[in-house]
């Protein structure tokens, strides 16, 4: 039957136009922004899971800022560690020299006093971002310092941080405050010979004026230091600097750790930004192929459009004289 009230075939190619321009609309919109799912109507669950991953991203972006800091400050204090280890031997060796019979004790002990100087300007020197892991001056102890190294989330959704602690109590060594507190400045006690026995004295390197004082005895020759005190400081030395170097090698290895959690945050990084990716983003080859297909699809149905509203107006033939 043909009616002049209802076009069925002009409705079907309208209905069918509008869902190609439907599909055309979508596709266009994935060309020029790249992504399959881009809102939450997309594809909720997608969104949601790339949503989340994307914050968790720009919080690992955070902990590989503080890994940087962290190694910054760690290389600062095993670069003052470095070279204090460098002046302790100096220092070593003119004790050693000192031990010679005949030389001048007052010149060699000008030249412990400029080491020392030295070591002080070190330690002072070795701060970062305000922190400063060799040389303390506040009235509270060398304690823990962390490192904000990774950013996890459980699977229970729950959220934590891991942090790489160092004890800087291993590395200070000047305390202003108290004396026991830094390498240089605290107590080393020796054992050196007393007639056919032995006793134990105690030595320090530094005198920092520190509140709460070292017991023992400075690390300073005299015209009248015997040999046998210059035995014991020798012994006090060698202890100390190889404080130093354990503390050093400490320090090395908090600092090779960083190295491999920022490789490893990094990488995680990739992967993440990958995985989300493979959600969300859009083929390109498949939807400008599509798009193709689309626009073909869209001229048919305007061109079935065009030929369902002729074939009503032929109907005006047959009421013609």
């Amino acid at each position: 039957m043909t009616s002049i009230m209802t076009n069925t075939a002009a409705m079907a190619a309208l209905q069918t136009l509008r869902s190609i321009d439907k599909n055309m609309e979508m596709t266009q919109n994935r060309v020029s922004s790249g992504y399959r799912v881009e809102t939450a109507a997309d594809n909720a669950a997608y969104w949601s899971i790339a949503t989340t991953m994307r914050s968790d991203n720009a919080a690992l972006s955070t902990v590989q800022d503080a890994l940087g800091l962290g190694a910054a400050k760690a290389d600062t204090a095993y670069t003052g560690l470095e070279s204090a280890i460098n002046v302790m031997t100096e220092i070593k060796s003119k004790l050693v020299a000192a031990r010679e019979p005949g030389v001048d004790k007052d010149k060699i002990n000008k030249e412990l006093h400029e080491l020392k100087l030295q070591l002080s300007s070190i330690a002072e020197s070795a701060s970062f971002s305000g922190e400063n892991w060799l040389f303390n001056e506040s009235s509270t102890p060398p304690g823990t310092k962390e490192i904000v190294a990774s950013f996890n989330r459980g699977t229970d959704g729950s959220v934590s941080v891991t942090t790489l602690p160092f004890n800087t109590a291993e590395s200070v060594l000047i305390d202003t405050n108290d004396a026991s507190y830094g390498l240089l400045t605290k107590d080393v006690t020796v054992t050196i010979p007393s007639g056919t026995g032995t006793t134990t004295v105690q030595y320090f390197l530094i005198d920092a004026s520190s509140a709460t004082t070292a017991s023992g005895s400075e690390v300073t020759i005299y015209t009248t230091s015997s040999d046998t005190d210059l035995d014991g400081m020798i012994s006090a030395v060698d202890d100390m600097l190889q404080n130093l170097t354990d503390s050093a090698s400490a320090l090395g290895a908090i600092t090779s750790r960083i190295d491999m959690q920022t490789e490893f945050v990094a990488t995680l990084m990739d992967v993440i930004d990958q995985g989300v990716g493979r959600l969300v983003d859009a083929d390109m080859n498949e939807e400008s192929t599509k798009l193709k297909a689309l626009q073909t699809q869209q001229q048919l149905g305007i061109q079935s459009l065009s030929i369902a509203n002729t074939n009503a107006e032929n109907i005006l033939s047959l009421f013609r004289q």
